[in-house]
């Protein structure tokens, strides 16, 4: 059996040849390596040259397709999207420059950021509706007719798993979602007939994952995207305000409601089968995260799994 990618990316081996790969692609010297995190999905490597600082995000197999979405995505919107140093697509790594404090680390986001960065995301998805022009990039498909038997797939796939795995289905919660199963097939159903098209989704938009530079937000860690209803967006800065300010959700849904052009009553109904569908398709990405993981993995994230599910029930 292979290595856990935690324990791949943690070898001598692994950080040489990372470096020596950062090295070629600068081609400057370089002066100091630090690796401040090490997850079952992902590893970063900051390296210093001179007086500037790059980052190197080498990600597991389930989201390598991350740096060649980036790559395309900052073509596509530069303002939006930093454009890569370089990128080896085969191997998930993605090399950037150092941009400075995020959001998160350089202040506390304000509800007018919040409604900035919100219409920002809906301009981004308006250019970027799924088609044939993006399968090639291999980011996973979860949009609304889909969802109804990834729901059906992972119910049977986490219910199969030993009772002692800390993903395993139990039958009674599995009996409780069985009976939602009407309610997220309606709730994909709702999406399906929208009036927004299927598009890019980040996954995880928080003030940790946003720059501010020349006057606006822009994006990265796309290592969660998927495609999917662009509603599914606002699931994570809704539960980010929600737990974290005292801010109203309201003019958040309204300004992101505004830059699509659609009434708020419209975009509040996508928003109320969002929340059931995107907890379907983070099940999805967790799974993936966790492909490779090690046993002591499992056990500190493998509740993930059955979080999202429960969510289902409360939406």
């Amino acid at each position: 059996m292979a290595a856990p990618f935690s324990t791949r990316v943690a070898s001598p081996a692994w950080r040489r040849e990372a470096i020596h790969w950062i090295a070629a692609r600068l081609d400057q010297k370089i002066d100091d390596v630090q690796q401040p995190r090490i997850r079952p999905w992902s590893t970063q490597l900051r390296v210093r040259t001179g007086d500037k600082h790059w980052w190197l995000k080498a990600n597991c197999p389930a989201l390598a397709f991350e740096p060649g979405l980036h790559a395309v995505l900052s073509e596509l919107l530069p303002d939006s999207f930093d454009s890569p140093v370089a990128i080896d697509a085969e191997r998930g790594w993605l090399l950037t420059a150092d941009r400075g404090p995020v959001w998160g680390a350089h202040s506390n986001p304000g509800l007018a950021q919040w409604c900035e960065l919100a219409a920002a995301a809906a301009r981004i998805q308006q250019q970027t509706p799924y088609g044939p022009a993006w399968r090639h990039l291999d980011v996973p498909d979860c949009s609304p007719p889909t969802v109804v038997d990834r729901f059906d797939r992972f119910l049977a796939l986490l219910a199969g798993l030993d009772e002692h795995h800390p993903a395993h289905l139990a039958p009674g919660l599995r009996d409780r979602l069985d009976q939602r199963r009407p309610a997220v097939s309606a709730a994909a159903e709702t999406l399906t007939a929208s009036p927004l098209p299927t598009s890019w989704q980040h996954g995880d938009l928080h003030p940790w994952n946003v720059f501010q530079i020349d006057g606006g937000p822009r994006l990265f860690d796309l290592g969660d995207s998927q495609w999917a209803h662009p509603v599914e967006i606002l699931c994570v800065p809704h539960d980010w305000i929600r737990d974290r300010t005292d801010f109203p959700w309201e003019p958040v849904l309204e300004a992101y409601a505004d830059a699509w052009g659609q009434p708020v009553s419209r975009i509040a109904q996508d928003w109320a089968a969002a929340r059931i569908t995107q907890n379907v398709n983070r099940v999805q990405t967790w799974w993936g995260c966790l492909a490779e993981a090690s046993a002591d993995e499992w056990r500190h994230w493998g509740g993930a799994l059955l979080h999202h599910l429960r969510g289902v029930l409360a939406p």
